[in-house]
Parts: C-alpha cells; structure tokens; sequence
C-alpha cells in the first residue's frame, strides 16, 4: 500500500461497508490493550484493520503507527521494522526492543501489526514487553494464526454475508459490482443477471479476495458464462484439495482458476515477478525477470495485463509507477516459480540486481544526486532485505552477501540503518569463513565502521585487527585508509584527540594518493576538523573544514558539506565567533532538511546552535533547542556520540542555560522544545518560527490523558462518549474525571469544562506556534 501522510497506508480502492464488524474490532479495543484479527487468507483483515485505525486514530494523542511485515523474514528484524514505522533511527548497543520500551512508554498510540503469522513467537514477545513498558499503547494485529497471548482478545474476520439485514443488495454483490465496473467494462447489475452474480458470489464464499478476481472477468465474459467455467474449475480444483478448510480450498481454487485465464506469458511473469519483496518498478522488472524466454518487449504489457486482471496493484508515487502483489498471490507465484525449478534462478538475479544498485548508490552517493538516491534506495528497502536474506540462507551466496552489505556502507550510515548494516555484516562474517577477498576485506572494515558509529569501540577494534592482513594481502589502499579513519574516530571518542588527529592525517593521505577520494576523503578530513577543534587548535580546524566544503562543492556533494558546515561553525564557536558560528550551522542545517538527515549530524548542530543561544545570552532559546536536540538524541543513540569533550560542551550549555533561568523555566522551556514535531523544531532552530510559548501551569496538574478527558467534556461529550472516543471502558473514563475533580478541586463536569475552555483560550492566544506541535 502506498504511504501516506499520518502513519497510514493509502486505500487503493473503495471499501465495502462492514459497519458491524469494523464497530466490534473497536469495541475490543477499548477493552483490551491488544487485539488479533484473523481469519483465513483474502478475507480482508488487513482493510478491516487500516479503517478501524483509520477511524480511531484521533482517540490517540500520538496517533497510529503501520507496520508492514509481509516482506519481513527474519524475526531479528521485527523490532527494527517497528522502529523504522516510528521513525526511531537508533545507534547505540541497548537491544532495540530497549528502545522501543523507552520510546513508547509515556506514548498514547495505536500501533498496527499486518501480517503476522509468519512471525507468532517474533511478534508475541515484541508485543508483550512493549505493553507492559507503555500503558497508553494498544496494539492491532492482523494474523492468519492467533497469538495466543494472555490479555488478547481475537476477532475472527468472516466472509462478507450473504444477506444485508434490511433493503439492499448483499456486501458480496456490492464488492462484485464495484469491482466490475471498476475493471472499466459496461457491467451493471439488472434484474436478469442479479441472481446469476448472487450465486457466483456464493459459489466463492464470500471471500472478498476471490470475488474481486471473478469481478474483472465480468469485462470479458457474461456473468452467465463466468459462473458456468468458474463453477466447473471449482470442482475440479477443491477436489483435488481435500482436507483444507473449506474456504482456504475455495480462495485456492478462485487463484488458481485466475491463473488458469492468463496468457502463458502472464503465467511466467505473475511467477517471476513473486520473487519481488513489497513493490517494485518496471526497469527493476526488465532487469531481473527478462531472458529468451520472456523478451524486454513484452514487459509492460504484461504488468498492464497483470494490473487489469487484479493480479498486481498499480500504485503511483512522487518517484514513479510500482507494482505490488497481495501476499496471498504473491506465495501462489512463488510455488508455480518453484514447481518451475527457477526460484534459485530468480532469487539469484534478484539479488544481483540490487547489488548492481548498491554499487550504482555507493559510486553516485558523493555527488550532486544524493536526495534522489536516498528516496530510490529507502523505497527498495523490503527488497534489499530479501536479497540479504537470500544470501544469508544459501551458503553458495556468502562472498555475495558480503559484497551486498559492504557495498551499502553509505546506505546503512547516512540513512539511518545503522543497526541494521552491522546485523547483516556480524552475521555474514560470523558465518563459516570465506576466502579472503576484496569483499571481505570491506565488510570487516564496513563493520568496523559501524561500531565506531554506535560506540562499540572493543568490537571496532577487534574487526580491524581481522581486516588488516586481508588489505595488506590484496594492496587495497582505500581499506587502509578506512582503517586509519575509523582508527581516528575511536580515538576522538575515546578523548584523544592528538592521536584521532595523525590517524586522519594518515586516512587523507592514503585516500588522496590511490584510495577513496570521495566519502572516504571527505570523512578523513572530517576526523582531523573535529579534533583540532575540540582541541583549541582552531585555524588549524577552519582550514581543514574549508578544504572539506571545497572538496564537496568539487563533486556537487551536499551530505558531507553540511557536516563540514557544523565543523566549521564548532571552530567558530571556539573563537569566539558567536554570530558566524550561527550561520553556519544553520546552513548546515538547510541542507540536511531535503535530506533527512535526522541523525548524528543533525542532533550535533543542534546542539551546538543551543550552546550559541547560550553563549549570546539567550537562555530561553538554549534551553529549547536543547529539548530539541535531545529528542534527535532519543530516537538516534548514544548522546554526543560518546565523546567526552562533546558530552562537556552540552553539560556548559545546559548549566548556563539553568543559571540564568532557573530549575523551573529551564524546564519548562526545555520541555517546549522536545514537545515539538521535528519539521517545526528544525524551522525554530533556523530562525523561521517566532518564539515558543509554554505555559507550565495551563493544563497542570493534569496529565496528558486527563486534558484530553477534559477537553472532550468541554465539548459536551458524555462519559459513555468519552469512553468510546478514547478507546477506553466507561469505569477508566470515569476514575478519570474524578482524578480530574480532586486535582483541581471542583465539584462537578461543568467546572470541569469552563476551566478547559479557558485554558485553550489562553493557549491558542498567547502560543503562536501551537499548530505545530504533536498531537
């Protein structure tokens, strides 16, 4: 499903109805903390999920969140997938489920599990310690197996009735006619053929899935004839499955039938096409499924005519047109490509596409293209995984899966996947050993780098001492100067910035002279900038920035030059230079914004505009960018990287910031700043919004489920209302209000609501900013 703005999936097409069971997944949310619905495949659990969170979304302060676990093989990644949806980008060592439990714990969010039933065990632990850390989180998961937690209540999807209670046609008809006519045919229901699609909507049990398959023959054949070849392939078909549930075999049946009534050249694309992870485009197609046998002409008309009979979706995006099959029918390609003997074929050239990519990525990466290549690389996630996968379940693949993962260096460090690249690279090199080769000599070094980035200093070690022979043995300069680099990195962390200084020293010259002369150059200079700075040695530091911004204006390269714009504004700030400090942080951050680089350099530039504010005498605005560094801390890892003089200057910072405020409205003014959506936090920081306005005593002593309980009675609602606007029993609702009574010491609703009236009066007219904070 395509994304869209809000945590939610786009619906691709309409909904029917199922008014009842949407209000009895909602009634089970407001009674447990977590809720299943299951029920066989293609019966619409994951619709009937997205409109229920569709419509409860506004009941959580925090809103809802989507994860997708379709493609999601590896159980190891459930708790990065969920993080991913949350936009956490964490580097540290604390296990991720950690991460979670700490970002989730005060959160009021619905989150949204789809597809689980190929990770029960994986999902049920998640599951567990996320809601015993986070009261205000319920879950919603959609599974084929129930999770057999304690506390989970299941709701069991059935097929669309046959009858509507009352006037009007049957859900079943209804899904066919919109379906029909939406396959672009003349179709409309009359009074001689609405028994005709009533009984083939029987015949197919109702299952939403297998109608709307039938539905986009209806363009081609009368309903009569459909009815006639679809009841005889079901025989014969459900025959042949003796011993499934009855409902299962009549999807199978509906999916094989469908196969049957494609082209033979459908047939072998609908196949090939399976071995795709989520959605995929027409190039990646030509390049992977494309032989003799299936010429590059042929292609488009083949998605075309796959997109017309329902098989694939089309979904449009900013970047293009992708593809995408349902999971069901993608497992239906899947086996036909392995009764065929070409699944390894597939898989193979799957994985070689995305490593001609990774390459292509790496090689344009230190260039003038970089948010292109980062939202084409972010949109072919699920398939990298699958392809890491792919390598790491065949032992033929190892060499390959290393060369995979060490040639995304750039893709897990710039782009936030930071964990995930070192999970991938310790598990490959943990394997049984390979032959040493030009790819293992950059894994180990990627790993290194890696664990340098999170803090592992001991493992960043112990991969270079691995990595070291194997350069030697192949002549590979540019691995000898990564080495010197991340050797010169672990020094800086470790506080000694003399040495990080001579290893930088050593990395530039070996990437200047046969090596790396793009990132790793870039990188090189970077370790030598940053130290100097931290060490004083300012001229020194400002000259080597300088060298680095020119050499990033040389390829047109934007990542690297905005962090060589906050090396140079940290050498300002040691001068003295307060004002020039300031710009060039804030033009380092101008470039970071297209890039979505909510990371390490953004929370360090962060933090160094708030030690500015600071040092000008604006210890309000310190405060505030410090509460929004601190949440690019939370959701990244390890504060200030580690580093001890870092960790001292945001220390300074905040002890100025407290002195001149106080404990009281440095917290207040901190708290402002960590309130606030990361978009508007980032526009405060370069001077865009007006000054932030908090009232620490507006809402207080409530908490922020009690303003919510109190803003819904100023607006009339009754508690049984509240109840169900929230989510929640009407006995929570009502300790709720009587919390609220007690804390403000009133008698009654009434008070409740004229006081909730005047503070959002006093806040909408003092704040002008209020439209930009988390709801």
């Amino acid at each position: 499903m395509a994304r869209q703005v809000g945590g939610l999936p786009a619906e691709l097409s309409s909904f029917v109805d199922r008014r009842q069971e949407r209000g009895e997944v909602k009634r089970l949310l407001m009674a447990s903390h977590l809720v299943t619905v299951t029920g066989v495949g293609g019966v619409g659990k994951t619709r009937l999920a997205l409109r229920v969170a569709r419509e409860v979304r506004r009941s959580f302060t925090d809103g809802v969140r989507w994860v997708e676990l379709s493609a999601l093989q590896d159980p190891d990644l459930l708790a990065y997938a969920v993080a991913e949806a949350l936009g956490i980008k964490d580097s540290t060592l604390r296990p991720m489920v950690q991460v979670l439990s700490e970002f989730l714990r005060t959160r009021s969010l619905l989150l949204v599990l789809d597809t689980c039933e190929h990770l029960v065990d994986a999902c049920a632990s998640l599951i567990d310690r996320l809601l015993r850390a986070a009261p205000q989180v319920r879950v919603l998961a959609t599974s084929r197996q129930v999770l057999g937690m304690t506390g989970e209540r299941v709701y069991v999807v059935l097929p669309l009735a046959a009858r509507r209670p009352g006037a009007g046609f049957s859900d079943r008809v209804e899904l066919f006619v919109q379906r029909a006519q939406a396959a672009g045919g003349e179709f409309a229901l009359t009074e001689h053929n609405r028994d005709v699609v009533v009984r083939l909507c029987d015949r197919l049990d109702g299952i939403p899935l297998a109608i709307e398959l039938a539905a986009v023959r209806a363009r081609a054949l009368p309903v009569e004839q459909l009815l006639d070849r679809l009841g005889s392939e079901l025989r014969v078909l459900t025959g042949a499955r003796r011993g499934e549930p009855a409902r299962h075999a009549t999807l199978q049946a509906a999916i094989g039938w469908s196969h049957e009534l494609c082209a033979p050249m459908e047939q072998m694309m609908w196949a090939r096409v399976s071995v795709f992870a989520g959605a995929f485009d027409l190039p990646t197609v030509e390049q992977v499924c494309v032989d003799e046998r299936l010429p590059a002409g042929e292609v488009a008309g083949l998605l075309a005519g796959l997109v017309d009979k329902s098989i694939l979706l089309r979904e449009d995006h900013s970047g293009g047109t992708r593809y995408r099959l349902l999971d069901t029918l993608r497992a239906y390609g899947l086996d036909r490509l392995r009764q065929a003997d070409e699944e390894t074929v597939l898989l193979r050239r799957h994985r070689d596409h995305y490593l001609r990519l990774a390459k292509q990525f790496e090689a344009n990466w230190c260039g003038p293209r970089q948010v292109s290549w980062r939202h084409r690389l972010k949109r072919e996630h699920a398939n990298l995984r699958a392809a890491m996968d792919f390598c790491l379940s065949h032992r033929a693949e190892h060499r390959a899966g290393l060369a995979l993962a060490g040639t995304l260096r750039s893709y897990w460090y710039a782009c936030g996947s930071v964990r995930e690249g070192r999970h991938y690279l310790d598990r490959l090199l943990d394997l049984a050993p390979v032959a040493s080769s030009p790819a293992l000599t950059t894994a180990l070094w990627v790993c290194s780098w890696l664990a340098v980035v999170q803090g592992d200093l001991t493992a960043a070690e112990a991969r270079l001492t691995q990595c070291r022979p194997h350069a030697e043995r192949h002549g590979d300069i540019a691995a000898a100067g990564w080495i010197a680099h991340n050797a010169g990195v672990a020094a800086l962390l470790r506080g000694d910035l003399t040495q990080a200084v001579t290893w930088g020293e050593q990395a530039e010259s070996l990437h200047r002279n046969g090596g790396d002369s793009g990132i790793g150059l870039l990188l090189a200079l970077a370790v030598q900038s940053i130290s100097s700075a931290l060490a004083n040695e300012v001229d020194r530091a400002i000259a080597v920035a300088e060298q680095g911004r020119a050499e990033c204006d040389r390829h047109g390269e934007r990542w690297m030059r905005s962090n060589f714009d906050y090396l140079h504004a940290l050498a300002d700030m040691k001068r003295g230079n307060l004002d020039a400090a300031v710009a060039c942080a804030r033009d380092g951050l101008r470039y970071k914004r297209p890039l979505g680089d909510n990371n390490l350099g953004l929370a360090l530039t962060l933090d160094l505009l708030a030690s500015a504010a600071a040092a000008q005498g604006q210890a309000d605005r310190a405060a505030r960018l410090l509460g929004v560094a601190h949440q690019v801390w939370h959701t990244f890892g390890l504060p200030q990287s580690g580093s001890p003089d870092l960790v001292a200057d945001r220390q300074h910072c905040e002890r100025q910031a407290r002195a001149a405020l106080g404990d009281t409205a440095y917290q207040t003014a901190f708290g402002a700043g960590a309130d606030l959506d990361l978009d508007t936090a980032i526009g405060y920081a370069l001077g865009e919004q007006p000054p932030l306005v908090r009232h620490p005593t507006a809402w207080a002593p409530l908490t922020q489920r009690e303003r919510q309980v109190a803003e819904l009675i100023a607006d009339g609602l009754t508690t049984e209302q509240i109840a169900t606007r929230l989510i929640i029993v009407k006995r929570t609702a009502d300790n709720h209000i009587a919390h609220i009574l007690a804390k403000l010491g009133f008698t009654n609703r009434s008070h409740i609501a004229a006081w909730a009236i005047q503070q959002r009066a006093t806040a909408h007219s003092d704040d002008p900013t209020d439209g930009g904070r988390r709801r």
